[in-house]
């Protein structure tokens, strides 16, 4: 069982013949931060994630999302200096690798890929909500076809999907602008009411919002700004990924928490009663607010806003399924298929991999899918966490890589209250996370550690090694 607890080993430097093609270095930091503050999509998130927080929470959905944004500063310490001290499109999992061992890093490529393929068809579900007010369309066949949509343009090169999204991500901007300007000058009540903890109840009483409520929901509030993982899985096509990571980690979580919590807050305030605040409909406050030319306009940007979401998020999905395969996580066949590149330079097959499965899920229900995606993000960055606490012995003592503040307390913190949030989930979501687990670990069991000399060899860039 030692290969269990042993770091991963890097691939030689020597590449053979028949090596995966390298993914272009061809963005920067503001294109990185493009792409990654797209695959956080603050706006749709705001508009389709958000709503279900305000039915569980009421008024306290403003203050568990801030809580949750606090908890996201330490996990994106942790993914800003492991990203930058292990630069590789695997993210989580090639970090985790190779510092806690290669069995936890083989679990937390599973819990990644529970996110990457459940996160994209949550989002492209909520588009026929927004297009309502100019064509009426089923919700799931809308985000089958937002995800086929965002997959072929997955196949395009990522310089060009930089700048497609960056157009998209300012309409997605300027709609929680005006979503926040609305709602704070349509106030009905004082700025204590976000920490009032209330929620409508049935038959027109109010119901108090209890702190295991609020622990509960923190798995959604960890998921609502968790996109800004992206700019680890784009580390490899980074122009300078040990300088660049960090940044645009850390940029994104800020950015990101301001353009959704400052609209959330407004809209506490401005809705007119606890009933409104707890039925979520943020278009019809908006109309009500404003007007209905208002009204159509927020909610089109918000549909483009899911569709630039898709983008991005199968573009970084597909890096993680290439990184995988380069890393020899399958049956050859299979790696040989999932390492191939296209003519823009992109993981082609991944991508469709990623993407085609992605519109079937829009079929599946939702709540399962918030659910299962809720336990997973918390559980990934628990062990995201471990590996930073394991981040500077050894031969990484020395590496260069930007290093977080407050090292340990913050990852032993981040455990803890991690650890104490899974155990507040439902019981039901924790078990189709965990069979889905114990089904991957047996096919670590008897497949991957059968062949730790060929498979499952964790490898870093030439260009990036220490």
């Amino acid at each position: 069982m030692t290969d269990t607890l042993r770091p991963a080993e890097a691939a030689a430097p020597g590449q053979p013949a028949d090596s995966p093609q390298k993914l272009k270095r061809s963005i920067g930091v503001v294109g990185g931060t493009l792409l990654t503050l797209s695959c956080v999509t603050p706006a749709s998130t705001l508009f389709v994630v958000v709503p279900d927080l305000f039915g569980t929470l009421g008024t306290a959905t403003a203050l568990t999302i801030a809580i949750g944004s606090l908890l996201c500063i330490a996990v994106a310490f942790c993914y800003a200096e492991l990203g930058t001290l292990i630069p590789s499109a695997g993210g989580e999992y090639a970090m985790v690798s190779t510092l806690a061992g290669r069995l936890t890093g083989w679990l937390v490529f599973v819990l990644s890929l529970l996110v990457v393929m459940i996160v994209p068809p949550v989002i492209a579900m909520g588009t026929a909500d927004y297009l309502a007010p100019v064509v009426h369309l089923d919700p799931s066949l809308t985000g089958a076809a937002v995800m086929l949509l965002a997959t072929l343009a997955g196949l395009l090169d990522l310089r060009a999907n930089a700048w497609i999204t960056g157009i998209f991500l300012v309409l997605e901007v300027i709609a929680a602008a005006v979503v926040a300007v609305l709602g704070f000058a349509h106030g009905h009540r004082g700025i204590g009411s976000l920490v009032s903890m209330q929620v409508a109840g049935a038959h027109g009483h109010t119901d108090a919002v209890t702190g295991v409520l609020v622990v509960s929901g923190l798995a959604i509030a960890l998921f609502v700004t968790q996109g800004f993982s992206t700019a680890v899985y784009l580390s490899e096509e980074l122009e300078h990924p040990r300088r660049d990571v960090a940044r645009t980690v850390l940029a994104t979580l800020a950015i990101s928490t301001v353009i959704i919590l400052v609209p959330v807050a407004a809209i506490t305030m401005g809705a007119t009663d606890l009933k409104e605040l707890t039925g979520g409909d943020i278009s019809a406050m908006v109309t009500a607010w404003s007007n209905t030319a208002v009204g159509t306009f927020v909610s089109l940007c918000v549909a483009l806003a899911i569709v630039n979401a898709g983008i991005v998020m199968v573009i970084q999905n597909s890096r993680v399924l290439f990184a995988s395969a380069r890393d020899k996580a399958w049956p050859t066949p299979v790696n040989s298929l999932f390492s191939r590149l296209g003519r823009f330079g992109s993981p082609w097959v991944a991508t469709l991999a990623v993407g085609v499965p992605g519109a079937l899920f829009c079929f599946v229900d939702l709540d399962t899918l918030y659910g299962v995606t809720g336990v997973s993000v918390t559980a990934m960055y628990l062990l995201v966490a471990v590996a930073a606490l394991l981040g500077r012995r050894d031969a990484h003592r020395d590496t260069p890589a930007w290093r977080m503040p407050l090292w340990p307390a913050m990852p032993v913190l981040l455990i803890v209250v991690l650890a104490y949030v899974l155990t507040q989930q439902d019981a039901g979501y924790l078990l189709w996370t965990g069979g889905i687990t114990a089904v991957a670990t047996l096919y670590w069991a008897l497949y991957l550690r059968p062949r730790a000399a060929t498979h499952w060899l964790v490898s870093l860039p030439e260009d990036t090694r220490p």
